[in-house]
């Protein structure tokens, strides 16, 4: 995204004059963009990471329990319908709103989860580390504008 060398020296009045105002406010747009993107994929590399750190309690509280422990995880909200086809939907009660799982699937689905979150934090470090390059990329071209003064 950063603004090649030519472009930069293209964008220059002939006599060594200021650069195009454009210029400087397309670099100056590009390099916000990408400091707002920065800080939205750290808050999404932060937010990952607590859960991460939140399925790994989880997995060490459920890997401590003995073998044959019934664990019941929710389901949310359900709306079953009713043996009469006449009466409306009717929502769950208490009881019926978890379901019965054993220690070992629920000890692989969470590192499963984890496994997932660790690709998922992965991908964004690297989006990151682009966006970091452009942004820096940016930067250096307006400085490069500003130190010339114009001239190519």
């Amino acid at each position: 995204m950063s603004i090649p060398n030519e472009a930069l020296q293209k964008a220059h009045v002939s006599d060594g004059s200021l650069p195009v105002p454009k210029l400087v406010q397309e670099i100056e747009s590009r390099a916000l963009q990408a400091q707002q993107q920065i800080n939205i994929v750290k808050a999404q590399i932060a937010a990952k990471q607590r859960d991460i750190r939140l399925l790994q309690l989880t997995s060490s509280e459920v890997g401590s329990l003995p073998e044959g422990t019934k664990i019941y995880e929710g389901v949310g909200k359900m709306y079953v319908k009713p043996p009469s086809a006449a009466s409306r939907p009717c929502r769950l009660t208490w009881p019926d709103r978890f379901i019965y799982s054993r220690t070992a699937d629920v000890g692989k689905r969470l590192a499963s989860e984890v496994g997932e979150l660790k690709a998922d934090i992965a991908n964004l470090e690297k989006k990151l580390h682009y966006l970091e390059t452009t942004h820096r990329n940016s930067r250096d071209h307006m400085e490069q504008i500003f130190r010339t003064g114009g001239k190519a």
